[in-house]
């Protein structure tokens, strides 16, 4: 059960926060010159980004965030020593429906497989249903994303939808899933009480 007192913003091992526009942009940039972390990310054409670019992409959204606000943008760091280890976002909020659409990465392939993204998951999960209200969260993963089709299926989600060969990657085609997880279905998960 969550009250007013749990942390909407931080887990076991790591916190969300803000974009930090001196050190964030070089570490990003290095992910984007991960063609692993990147097909895993993005399902547009991968691209490596200048720290330069990198700048220029947070101020970007910064700008969307204050202007359309119908995104959430943190920023994944390691309480330890608060490095950043990974984005986290809720985007594309259809207010009128209560919808919206999750990702998560974790950028550094050191930092994959150490539990991060199930926190942060399940971190972004409570901050989309207890705090924002939203109704329904969707996700869209590549048929090869084994691993965070494997965690959707653990945090409750169900698949819906299957976007046959809309992918190609490497001359192969490959299909899309598409994922969703209503409110009440985490709160049944998570033993949160309905709202009265």
């Amino acid at each position: 059960m969550f009250d007013i007192q749990t942390q909407l913003f931080e887990g076991q091992d790591i916190r969300f926060g803000p974009i930090d526009y001196e050190k964030d942009p070089e570490i990003e940039s290095k992910w984007t010159h991960d063609s692993e972390f990147m097909r895993l990310w993005e399902i547009s054409p991968a691209r490596p980004l200048s720290a330069a670019m990198i700048k220029k992409l947070y101020e970007k959204l910064e700008k969307q965030v204050e202007e359309k606000k119908n995104i959430y943008h943190f920023m994944i760091r390691a309480k330890a020593d608060d490095g950043l280890i990974g984005k986290a976002i809720i985007q594309w909020i259809e207010w009128t429906n209560g919808n919206g659409f999750l990702r998560i990465g974790i950028g550094a392939a050191e930092d994959r497989r150490k539990g991060y993204g199930t926190q942060a998951s399940r971190m972004l999960l409570r901050f989309a249903f207890a705090e924002l209200n939203l109704y329904r969260v969707t996700a869209l993963v590549p048929e090869y994303n084994e691993g965070a089709i494997a965690l959707l299926q653990k945090l409750g989600f169900m698949q819906e939808v299957c976007r046959r060969k809309s992918l190609e990657r490497d001359s192969r085609r490959c299909d899309l899933y598409i994922f969703g997880l209503l409110n009440e279905e985490w709160r049944s998960q998570a033993k949160v009480p309905e709202e009265q």
